[in-house]
C-alpha cells in the first residue's frame, strides 16, 4: 500500500507575504480600481440621463429619468458619423502598424553591437527629443513642400517614427533577445531579415504591444491634425467631428443676441443637454476599452521574456 506524505509549505518571507499585507494590498488595489471605474460609470449613466434630470439634480447615479437623447442626436449624423469612425480606425490601425514596422527595424539596427554608426544615430534620435521645429515649420513642410494637406497621408507620414519609442524598443530588444541567440543564427547562415522576422519578432511582441498601444491611443485621440490640415469632410476623424459638433453647440448656447429671438429660443430648446457631451466621451473611449484586452496578454507575457539564460 502506497502512503502519500503531504508536505506542509512553510512561510518564506522572501517569496510570500503575510495575510495582513495581502489584505492591505487587496484593499489598496480595490480602491485604485474604484477611482478609475466610478468616474467612467458616472459618465455612462449621465450620458443616458434626460436633460431635465441633469438640470435638476446634476450628475447622479440614479437620474430622475432615462433618455437616449444624447446618442440619438449623434446618430442623426448618419453617414458622417460612420465615415468618421472609418477614418479614425484606418488612421489608428494603419498608422500604428506602419510606425511599429519602421521603429522596430530601426531599433533592431541600433541594438547591433557591430554596427559602426550606432552612436551617431542614437545621438541623432536623442537630439530630436530635445529640440523640435515647432508648429509653423511643420505646417509649411506639410503644405508647401510635401503637399499632403487634405489627403490621408497627413495622418500617416508626420508620425511614422518616434524617437522615444525607438529607444524603448532598442532597450527592450537588448534585454529580451540575448546576443548568443543572434550569433548562433548568424553562424547558421541567417541574414538580418531572416533573424529579424524569425527570431526577433516572436520575442519582441511584448515591447511592440506596449509601444503599439501608446501609439494607437495617441492616434485615436488625435483631433488637431485634421482640424489643422483637412477641410474635406470625408477625411475628418471621429474626434475632430465631435469637437466641431460640441463647439457649434457651445457657440449657439453662448450667443445671447441670437438666443433672444424666437428662432434662437426654438434652437436652444432643440439642443441636447450635457448628455451629448458625455455621449461623445463614451463614443470615443469605448473602442479603446474594447481593444485593451487584446494587448494585455502581451504585457503579462512580457514579464517572462527576459528570463532566458545565456
Amino acid at each position: 500500500m502506497q502512503i502519500k506524505i503531504l508536505k506542509i509549505k512553510q512561510y518564506n518571507p522572501l517569496t510570500q507575504i503575510s495575510f495582513g499585507w495581502n489584505l492591505f494590498f487587496t484593499i489598496l488595489l480595490i480602491l485604485a480600481a474604484a477611482v478609475v471605474i466610478i468616474p467612467m460609470a458616472v459618465i455612462f449613466i449621465v450620458s443616458l440621463s434626460s436633460k431635465a434630470s441633469i438640470e435638476t439634480i446634476g450628475y447622479s447615479f440614479i437620474p430622475l429619468a432615462w433618455s437616449f437623447e444624447g446618442y440619438s442626436y449623434l446618430f442623426k449624423l448618419g453617414d458622417q458619423l460612420k465615415n468618421a469612425y472609418i477614418v479614425s480606425i484606418e488612421y489608428a490601425v494603419l498608422g500604428t502598424g506602419i510606425s511599429l514596422a519602421l521603429m522596430s527595424m530601426h531599433a533592431y539596427v541600433l541594438a547591433q553591437r557591430t554596427f559602426p554608426a550606432v552612436r551617431f544615430f542614437t545621438w541623432m534620435l536623442f537630439i530630436t527629443m530635445l529640440f523640435g521645429g515647432g508648429l509653423v515649420p511643420n505646417y509649411i513642410l506639410n503644405t508647401r513642400y510635401l503637399h499632403i494637406d487634405n489627403t490621408f497621408w497627413i495622418f500617416i507620414l508626420p508620425g511614422l517614427a518616434d524617437a522615444w519609442g525607438i529607444i524603448i524598443l532598442r532597450t527592450f530588444l537588448k534585454t529580451a533577445v540575448p546576443d548568443s541567440l543572434l550569433e548562433s543564427a548568424r553562424i547558421d547562415g541567417a541574414g538580418h531579415f531572416r533573424i529579424y522576422f524569425s527570431i526577433v519578432l516572436p520575442l519582441f511582441k511584448a515591447g511592440l504591444a506596449t509601444i503599439g498601444l501608446f501609439g494607437f491611443v495617441s492616434r485615436w485621440n488625435d483631433w488637431f491634425t485634421a482640424f489643422m490640415y483637412n477641410s474635406d469632410v470625408r477625411l475628418i476623424p471621429l474626434q475632430t467631428m465631435l469637437y466641431k459638433l460640441q463647439a457649434n453647440i457651445d457657440f449657439l448656447r453662448n450667443n445671447a443676441a441670437f438666443m433672444s429671438t424666437p428662432e434662437g429660443i426654438a434652437v436652444y430648446n432643440s439642443l441636447p443637454g450635457e448628455s451629448v457631451r458625455l455621449a461623445c466621451v463614451v463614443m470615443v473611449v469605448l473602442p479603446i476599452l474594447l481593444a485593451y484586452p487584446f494587448f494585455q496578454r502581451y504585457f503579462v507575457r512580457g514579464l517572462l521574456v527576459g528570463s532566458i539564460k545565456e
